[in-house]
C-alpha cells in the first residue's frame, strides 16, 4: 500500500529538512557518494516468465537482487550479455554486439545467475524498457541498484521489443500500446509478490523507465497504489505525443533525467520533461546531462541503427554544432548513480541520497522542488 505522502513529508522522507522546507543539501546533509560505485551486496540475476492468462500474454522477466556473499566471485566475473538470451536470440544479440561501434553497447554483465538471495527485506524497483528494446536494456542501472539493496524487476514488452524491430513485427510508438505496457509491469509485480518472497519489502516499491518506458512508469504510478516513487529517463511522463498520463494525478515523488543533446526526442521532448518537473505537484528532481544523447544511459546504445544517438560523433540538437557524446560508460554511470540515489532517498528515507540528487555530481545540472 502506498505510504501517505503528507505523513512521509512530516518525517522529512529524506527529501527536505522538517519545518522549513529546506532541501537536504541546504540543511547540511552530506551527499551520499557511495551511489557512484557498486554497493555492499554481490548481485544475483534470474530469468523467468509471467503467464498473464487474462490478457493472453507470455512475458519474459529478468530480476536483479542482492545475493549472498558466496556469490561474489561469480558476480564479479560476470557473463557475456548475450547470455541473457537462449538461442537463436543469443546468437542474434552477439552478432549485433560484434557489429556495433566499440565502446558503445555493453558487452559484459556482472551478476551471478540464479544465486541465492541475501536476507532482506529489500525495496522493489520495477523497470520498463524503451521502444523496441529488451528487458536487460539498462542492466547496468539494475546491477547498481541491486548492489545497494534493491530488487529490480524488468519485464519484456512482447510485441514492442528488439526482436520485433529485427523482424519488422512491432507495434507503433503511440498511445494505443501504453496501457498494455503498464499492465505488463503490474503483471510482473503481481507474479513476484504472489510467491511471498521473504527477501522483498512489498511496502516500498518504485518504478522507473527509459524513453517509452518513462511514459509507462508514469502510467504505472498513476494507476497502481502500491507505487511510492517514479523515475523517468530521457522522456516526459505526461506527454502530448503519447497521451495517457496526467501529471496532476501523480501523488508520489518524481525524478527526471534529461539528455541535453537528445537527438531522438529533440528539444521539444526535453521541454516537455522540464515542464513535467516544473509542474509536478509533488517533490520532484531533475538532472540534465550535457553531451548526453537519448541512448547514452542505455546498455543498448548503438546496438542497431535506431539506437545510435548517444555514442560517438554527432551534431548537437541544441545548436547544430558538431560534437562527441560523452562516453557510453559515463552515461550509464550517471544513470546508475542517479537512480540509486533517487530510490534510496524516496524508498529508504536516506537524506544523504537526497542531498546527492541536488549536488550536481558527475557533470549534471540538478534541480529540486518540494
Amino acid at each position: 500500500m502506498r505510504r501517505n505522502l503528507g505523513a512521509a513529508l512530516g518525517v522529512c522522507l529524506g527529501l527536505a529538512a522538517c519545518g522549513g522546507g529546506e532541501s537536504a543539501l541546504d540543511a547540511g546533509a552530506a551527499p551520499d557518494l557511495s551511489v557512484e560505485a557498486a554497493g555492499p551486496f554481490p548481485v544475483g540475476t534470474t530469468r523467468g516468465v509471467v503467464e498473464d492468462t487474462a490478457r493472453g500474454r507470455t512475458l519474459p522477466v529478468q530480476r536483479w537482487y542482492p545475493a549472498v556473499e558466496s556469490a561474489r566471485a561469480e558476480a564479479e566475473a560476470g557473463f557475456a550479455v548475450e547470455m541473457f538470451e537462449d538461442e537463436p536470440r543469443r546468437t542474434s544479440y552477439a552478432e549485433l554486439l560484434a557489429a556495433a561501434p566499440a565502446g558503445c553497447p555493453s558487452a559484459q554483465a556482472h551478476a551471478a545467475v540464479d544465486a541465492a538471495p541475501a536476507a532482506g527485506p529489500f525495496p522493489i524497483v520495477l523497470f520498463s524498457h524503451c521502444h523496441e528494446c529488451v528487458r536487460f536494456s539498462s542492466f547496468s542501472v539494475a546491477e547498481r541498484l541491486a548492489s545497494h539493496g534493491f530488487i529490480v524487476i524488468a519485464v519484456e514488452h512482447v510485441d514492442n521489443a528488439l526482436w520485433n524491430y529485427l523482424d519488422d513485427t512491432g507495434v507503433p510508438l503511440d498511445a494505443d500500446f501504453l496501457p498494455v505496457r503498464a499492465a505488463d509491469v503490474r503483471a510482473a509485480l503481481d507474479a513476484f509478490l504472489a510467491g511471498a518472497p521473504a527477501e522483498a519489502d512489498a511496502e516500498r516499491i518504485g518504478v522507473m523507465g527509459h524513453s517509452f518506458g518513462s511514459v509507462t512508469a508514469g502510467m504505472v504510478a498513476q494507476v497502481d497504489d502500491r507505487i511510492d516513487a517514479a523515475l523517468g529517463i530521457a522522456a516526459p511522463m505526461e506527454n502530448p505525443l503519447i497521451p495517457g498520463v496526467t501529471l496532476s494525478d501523480l501523488d508520489v515523488p518524481l525524478a527526471f533525467l534529461v539528455a541535453v543533446e537528445d537527438n531522438s526526442i529533440t528539444e521539444l521532448g526535453n521541454t516537455f520533461i522540464r515542464d513535467n518537473f516544473a509542474q509536478a505537484p509533488v517533490p520532484a528532481w531533475k538532472g540534465e546531462v550535457p553531451d548526453a544523447g537519448h541512448w547514452s544511459f542505455s546498455d543498448m546504445v548503438a546496438i542497431a541503427e535506431p539506437f545510435t544517438a548517444g555514442c560517438g560523433d554527432d551534431t548537437r540538437q541544441t545548436n547544430g554544432d558538431p560534437f562527441t557524446y560523452l562516453t557510453a560508460t559515463d552515461g550509464r554511470a550517471v544513470a546508475a548513480a542517479w537512480a540509486t540515489a533517487f530510490f534510496k532517498a524516496t524508498l529508504t528515507d536516506d537524506e544523504g541520497a537526497a542531498a546527492y540528487l541536488e549536488a550536481g555530481r558527475l557533470g549534471l545540472t540538478a534541480e529540486h522542488h518540494d
